[in-house]
């Protein structure tokens, strides 16, 4: 029997928090318990999440509603092929009245960020935030600025409608914890949906249920839940399999490695566990692995695809006992 997580936030364990975070969100997003789940271990892990799916869908929603869930600072980026990077990060605007260039801080100084159809921008636009989601911090007039002790990136992007737009490069993917889509909802939850006041209405009316320092603590206490030995190396032996499949131009990186850890330790705690465990490993390991792998371009004609890879790895590498 796995023992309960004595990690807590104060009195209030991270099993809890994650409860709470995701019942406020179910006021809004219907049926989709397993991509609320999804985005939270992402959250909670200090990574950033990617959601990949057809318009309508919810991705937007979804992530309004977290920020709205959370006493921190929400801005939203709207991806289009004229912005620009100081439109990101800030510019400096001289002030004749102190002689001297003041910098004004751009929407990624916030503690939540949506970059809606981040594949609008171009690449120069999209670069702006490679420092900023590997380093949390971004270099602008040759200066460092550090950003918030939360800063959390949620992006979206739509898999239909190549038209004006410019597919992230591999480096671009590999700073994302996690790409999921959030897939439709059945028709008793799309009846739910009808049933119910209008989405906006909803929406507006989220009220934050735990406090930016509740936040901060709850991704203290994921680094907390133990990992071991065997459990890294199953990891590690996941990742490791990726470079040398069948299919695959380009294999993880270690960055992929790390993430799988981290995300793995989010899980954990949300199901009030105090470590790690295969099943947690597995649940995740095609939404953190996937979207890292460059598939041949045989492989892409034939139909496979990167995710399937990874499903296939994980039945084959035996699990840890």
């Amino acid at each position: 029997m796995v023992s309960q997580s004595k990690l807590t936030t104060g009195s209030v364990t991270g099993k809890e928090i994650y409860q709470k975070i995701s019942h406020n969100i179910q006021q809004v997003i219907k049926g989709q318990s397993t991509a609320i789940r999804n985005l939270l271990a992402g959250f909670a892990s200090n990574g950033h999440v990617l959601l990949e799916d057809y318009p309508g869908t919810g991705k937007t929603t979804l992530a309004k509603a977290l920020a709205y869930s959370i006493d921190a600072d929400f801005k939203r980026i709207q991806f289009t092929p004229d912005l620009l990077p100081s439109d990101i990060v800030g510019i400096s605007i001289f002030d004749q009245q102190h002689h001297s260039f003041q910098f004004h801080q751009g929407p990624i100084f916030a503690n939540i960020v949506l970059v809606d159809e981040i594949n609008r921008a171009s690449p120069r636009t999209q670069s702006a935030l490679l420092e900023a989601m590997a380093e949390f911090q971004v270099s602008v007039d040759g200066q460092i600025r550090k950003l918030q002790d939360l800063f959390f990136v949620i992006a979206t992007q739509n898999p239909v409608g190549s038209h004006g737009t410019y597919p992230l490069p591999e480096a671009q993917m590999d700073r994302f914890a996690l790409q999921f889509s959030l897939g439709y909802v059945s028709p008793e939850d799309e009846m739910k949906i009808l049933s119910e006041p209008t989405q906006n209405y909803a929406l507006n009316n989220i009220k934050p249920c735990i406090s930016l320092q509740e936040a901060i603590a709850l991704k203290q206490q994921v680094e907390q839940v133990r990992v071991s030995e065997i459990m890294k190396r199953y990891i590690v032996d996941l990742v490791n399999a990726t470079r040398t499949a069948e299919g695959v131009q380009l294999g993880s990186s270690p960055r992929g490695s790390l993430a799988l850890m981290k995300v793995a330790q989010a899980l954990a705690l949300f199901d009030g566990c105090e470590f790690v465990t295969p099943e947690h490993i597995q649940e995740l390991a095609a939404l953190v692995i996937g979207h890292r792998l460059v598939m041949q371009p045989q492989a892409r004609f034939s139909g496979q695809t990167a995710v399937e890879v990874v499903q296939d790895i994980v039945k084959t590498i035996p699990v840890p006992v």
